[in-house]
C-alpha cells in the first residue's frame, strides 16, 4: 500500500486527523507515520523527522506526505533531500489537512496508486466547497464521458444517514480491485468519480434519494453490481450495529475489525487465511460485430457451448450428493429456452459475437430475476456463473472454479454458487464466509452438506486481502479478521470431521430417546447417511427427479428412484415427503405463472388443486417401491395450512394403501391447529425454515431479515412447543426436519420441548449425538423453558449456556 506521512505542528491535531480516517477504513490500514512537533516538544516541525518518517512508511508503492501549515511544507521539501534511499517514490500534496488525510488513508487502503492518492487527497476539500456553493477545480470534472455501451443502474438509498463518510469508503474499497471507471450521480447532481470519497460525499445523497451508478470498462457489470448491493444493503447500517470496533484505548486496529451481525449458517470454528473468489471472466467487447456470412456458425457455436455446459453440470450433480439437486437447476438455467432465444437473436439480429450475446441476454434476465423479490434475487448468482461458463466455453479457457492455493483457506465470496460449491476441497477449505445469503440460502445448505463451517451475511468481504488471517465461527457467526494472539488461542482451529459417525443411537444419559435421522434428496445423499450413523431418514426431498423436465417423471421411473433410496435402509424408518415444488420453486410441466409473492403463492401441497394426477402418481411409486424394499416407509405432504387439506391429503394417501401418514407443519395455521390435524394423520414433522419465515414475515432468503428468520427466536420456540403440547396429548409423534435440527445446542432445545426425532444434514449426526448423550431430558426441559421465556435469540442462547449441564456442551 502506499504509505502516509503526517506533518504538524501539533502531535494532538495529527494524532486525532489520523484517529478519524482510520475509523474510515474498513480492513487492513496504510502504513501511516506522524511527525509532529519539534524534538523538545514546542509547536514547529522538524524536517529531519519528517524524513525518518518518509523512510518508515514506505513499502516499495510510495509515499504522500500531507502538511498543515507554511513552515511545515518546507520542512517536508528539505525532508525530500534528507532521505538517504532516493529510490522512495515520494509526492507532497497541497490538500487541507483534516479532509486530505481522510481521504489519503481511504485511497490507500484501498490499493490505489501513488498519483491517485495524491490527486484524491488534493481534491479533499471539494465536497466541503461543492456544500457551500463554492468551486473547486476537480480532477472529477474532468472525467471524460463513458462510452455508450456502459453498464447503468439505480439504486435507492435506504441507510438513515445516506452516503457519509463510512459508505463512501466502503464503496471506495469494493471498486479499488476492479479495472471500471464508475461514475454516480443523484437525482439534482452532476456524476462524480465513485473512486473518491469526498466526491462522493459531496452528492449529498440521503435516505430516500435514488443514485445512478455508470461503469465502463472490464469489470464494469462487477464493479455495478458491487456499488447496487451495498446500497441495497444500507450499506451495513440497517442494524444499527457500527461494524467497526475501536480498542479501549480510543483508537481503532484492523485486528478489531468485525463484520457487521453476520449469521452462522454451518457449525465449526476455524482460523485460517482467507482466500477471495477468482474473479468472473472479464466483459466481452460489445463493439465486435459479426458479418451476416458469419452469424449461423456463431449461433451454432453458442447452442453448442450451453449444452456442454448444461451436459458437464448434470454429470457432477450425481456425485455432488445433496449440492446434486442445486447443479440440476444451475443445469436447467444453462439451457433456458427464452434464455438461448434472446442470445441467439442478439447474434443473429445484430451481429454480437457469442459471447457478447450471451452476457447481454443473461444481464437482462438477471435485473428481471433480481427486481422479482428476495427468493428469486438468489437466482442471480446462479445465473452469472451460467454466464461465465458458457463465454469460458466459447473462448476455450477453463471454467470458472474455486483456484487451489495449495494450503488450507477461509473461502470469502459474495455469493457461492452451487457449481463453485462442487468443487471445493473440504480437506483444504476450513470455512466460507459469504456477503449474501441467509440461514436457508444456497450457501448455508451447500456448507452444512459439505461439513464446512460457514457464516453469511459478512459485508465488506470483499475489500479483505489473500492471505488476511481469518477467525470464522459457523454457529455464533463470529468473524473476525486479522485475530489478535489472545484471540486467536481463545479461537483453538476447531473443525468438524468430515465423515465422523454418530456413535450410539440419539439418547439423553437418562435414556430417553430421541431418533436422529438424516435429510437426504438422492441416493447418493443415502450413502452419505449412512456413513455418518444415520438411524434412518427423516426428510427425502423427492425435488431432484422433476427438475428439468418438459413432462413429469413416469410412475416407473419414480420407483426406479425411491428403491434406490429405500435399499440402503433396511429395517429403518424414510420418511419421504411428496413433491415440494411450485411457483418459487419453477417446473415447467407445472405452468405457473410469476406469482407477485410466491412465498405466500402456490407451493407445497397447494400444486396439488390444479395437478391432482401429479399427487397419485407419486404415492404410487412411493407404495410400489415400498412392497419391493425392507425400510419402513413414512410419507409426508408439504405446506399443509388446514385441516381440510391435511384430510384431503390423508385420504388420498390411505386411498393408495400407503400405512403412516403425516403432515409438514410450516405455517402458523397447521401449529395452531396441530391437535385437530393429528386427528386425520399419524405424525408431524415441523419444518423450522419455512415455519420462521411465515412467523416473523420475514422472506428466509433475505440477507438482510436473516437475523429475524434465526432458528433461536424465542417467538419460534414457543410456537414448536405448541406443536409438540398438541402432540403429546394426541400421544403421535413430533419430528423436526429444518435446519434448526442440525445446531447441536438448540437440538437439546428442540428436545426439551417434546420432539421425538430429529433430522438433519449428515455430518451434523456425531455432534448432535455426543451433546444429547451428555444431558439429562430434565435438564433439556429446563433449558428449553429459559429459552422460550427469553426475549431475544441471544438472550435465549445466553441463559440456556447458564442451565446446569449446558455450559460444557459444544456451542457449535
Amino acid at each position: 500500500m502506499v504509505g502516509i506521512v503526517v506533518v504538524s505542528h501539533s502531535p494532538r491535531l495529527a494524532h486525532a486527523a489520523v484517529e478519524l480516517a482510520l475509523e474510515m477504513v474498513h480492513g487492513p490500514a496504510p502504513r501511516i507515520e506522524i511527525a509532529a512537533g519539534t524534538s523538545d516538544d514546542r509547536l514547529g516541525t522538524d524536517a529531519a523527522r519528517v524524513a525518518e518518517a518518509i523512510v518508515a512508511a514506505d513499502d516499495g508503492a510510495g509515499v504522500v506526505v500531507i502538511m498543515d501549515l507554511g513552515s511545515a511544507v518546507l520542512s517536508a521539501e528539505l525532508a525530500v533531500d534528507l532521505v538517504p534511499d532516493t529510490g522512495i517514490k515520494t509526492r507532497l500534496v497541497s490538500a487541507a489537512f483534516v479532509e486530505g488525510i481522510v481521504t489519503a488513508v481511504v485511497a490507500a487502503a484501498g490499493g490505489a496508486a501513488l498519483d491517485v492518492v495524491a490527486r484524491d487527497a488534493e481534491e479533499a476539500l471539494y465536497a466541503k466547497s461543492t456544500q457551500l456553493g463554492r468551486t473547486q477545480t476537480s480532477t472529477a470534472d474532468a472525467v471524460s464521458d463513458l462510452s455508450a455501451g456502459a453498464i447503468v443502474a439505480e439504486a435507492t438509498i435506504i441507510n438513515p444517514d445516506g452516503i457519509h463518510a463510512r459508505p463512501a469508503a466502503l464503496i471506495v474499497g469494493a471498486l479499488a480491485s476492479l479495472d471500471a471507471q464508475v461514475m454516480i450521480a443523484t437525482e439534482t447532481s452532476r456524476p462524480v468519480s465513485a473512486r473518491s470519497p469526498t466526491a462522493l460525499m459531496s452528492l449529498g445523497a440521503q435516505a430516500g434519494d435514488m443514485i445512478r451508478i455508470e461503469a465502463d470498462g472490464a469489470a464494469a457489470t462487477t464493479a455495478v453490481d458491487r456499488v447496487v448491493a451495498l446500497v441495497r444493503d444500507g450499506f451495513g447500517e440497517l442494524t444499527g450495529v457500527d461494524p467497526l470496533k475501536t480498542q479501549q484505548s480510543g483508537g481503532l486496529s484492523s485486528q478489531d475489525f468485525q463484520s457487521p451481525d453476520p449469521i452462522g449458517v454451518s457449525p465449526g470454528r476455524v482460523i485460517g487465511p482467507a482466500l477471495q473468489m477468482a474473479d468472473p471472466v472479464p466483459e466481452p467487447d460489445p463493439s465486435t460485430r459479426l458479418s451476416d456470412a458469419d452469424r449461423p456458425a456463431a449461433v451454432e457455436r453458442l447452442g453448442k457451448a450451453a449444452a456442454d455446459v448444461a451436459s458437464q453440470l448434470r454429470d457432477r450433480s450425481s456425485a455432488a450428493g445433496a449440492v446434486g439437486e442445486l447443479l440440476e437447476a444451475t443445469a436447467v438455467m444453462a439451457t433456458d429456452p427464452e434464455l438461448i432465444a434472446d442470445a441467439t437473436g442478439r447474434v443473429r439480429d445484430k451481429g454480437l459475437n457469442p459471447e457478447r450475446a450471451v452476457w447481454e441476454a443473461i444481464a437482462l434476465t438477471a435485473e428481471s430475476i433480481r427486481t422479482a423479490g428476495a427468493r428469486q434475487a438468489l437466482r442471480v448468482s446462479d445465473l452469472y456463473d451460467v454466464r461465465d461458463r458458457i463465454i469460458s466455453s466459447l473462448i476455450g479457457r477453463a471454467a470458472p472454479g474455486v483456484a487451489d492455493p495449495g494450503h488450507p483457506y477461509v473461502m470469502l465470496a459474495v455469493d457461492l454458487a452451487p457449481a463453485d460449491a462442487a468443487g471445493l476441497d473440504a480437506t483444504r477449505c476450513l470455512g466460507i464466509a459469504t456477503e449474501e445469503g441467509g440461514p436457508t440460502s444456497h450457501t448455508a445448505i451447500i456448507a452444512r452438506s459439505l461439513g464446512i463451517p460457514a457464516v453469511v451475511g459478512a459485508h465488506g468481504l470483499t475489500t479483505i486481502l489473500d492471505g488476511t488471517l481469518v477467525l470464522l465461527d459457523g454457529s455464533t457467526g463470529e468473524l473476525i479478521i486479522e485475530p489478535s494472539v489472545d484471540q486467536q488461542a481463545a479461537g483453538g482451529t476447531v473443525q468438524l470431521l468430515a465423515r465422523e459417525r454418530l456413535a450410539r443411537p440419539g439418547s439423553t444419559t437418562d435414556s430417553h430417546r430421541v431418533a436422529l435421522l438424516a435429510n437426504i434428496g438422492s441416493s447418493s445423499d443415502a450413502d452419505l447417511a449412512l456413513d455418518c450413523g444415520a438411524e434412518g431418514v427423516g426428510l427425502y426431498r423427492t425435488e431432484l427427479g422433476f427438475l428439468d423436465r418438459t413432462d413429469p417423471p413416469s410412475v416407473a421411473e419414480q420407483v426406479t428412484t425411491y428403491r434406490k433410496a429405500f435399499a440402503r435402509f433396511t429395517g429403518r424408518r424414510v420418511v419421504v415427503r411428496t413433491l415440494d415444488a411450485g411457483s418459487d420453486k419453477a417446473l415447467p410441466f407445472l405452468g405457473h405463472s410469476a406469482e407477485a409473492n410466491p412465498a405466500l403463492g402456490v407451493r407445497g401441497y397447494r400444486v396439488v388443486g390444479s395437478n391432482p394426477q401429479l399427487l397419485h402418481d407419486q404415492l404410487m411409486a412411493i407404495k410400489e417401491a415400498a412392497a419391493t424394499e425392507l425400510a419402513e416407509i413414512w410419507v409426508m405432504a408439504p405446506m399443509i395450512s388446514t385441516v381440510a387439506e391435511t384430510r384431503s391429503f390423508a385420504e388420498t394417501a390411505r386411498g393408495i394403501g400407503l400405512p403412516i401418514i403425516g403432515v409438514m407443519i410450516e405455517t402458523p395455521g397447521a401449529a395452531l391447529q396441530t391437535e385437530l390435524i393429528l386427528a386425520e394423520v399419524d405424525f408431524v414433522s415441523i419444518g423450522t425454515n419455512d415455519l420462521a419465515q411465515y412467523v416473523f414475515a420475514a422472506d428466509r432468503h433475505s440477507a438482510p431479515l436473516a437475523a429475524m428468520n434465526d432458528p433461536w427466536q424465542p417467538a419460534l420456540l414457543r410456537m414448536i412447543e405448541m406443536v409438540t403440547s398438541a402432540a403429546a396429548r394426541s400421544n403421535k409423534p413430533v419430528g423436526v426436519c429444518g435446519e434448526a435440527a442440525a445446531n447441536p445446542l438448540l437440538a437439546l432445545i428442540l428436545a426439551g420441548l417434546g420432539v421425538s426425532s430429529l433430522s438433519m444434514t449428515p455430518r451434523a449426526l456425531a455432534e448432535v449425538g455426543r451433546n444429547l448423550a451428555a444431558v439429562t431430558m430434565e435438564q433439556c426441559r429446563r433449558a428449553a423453558r429459559v429459552a422460550c421465556d427469553a426475549d431475544s435469540p441471544a438472550h435465549a442462547r445466553e441463559a440456556v449456556r447458564r442451565v446446569a449441564g449446558f455450559d460444557k456442551l459444544s456451542p457449535r
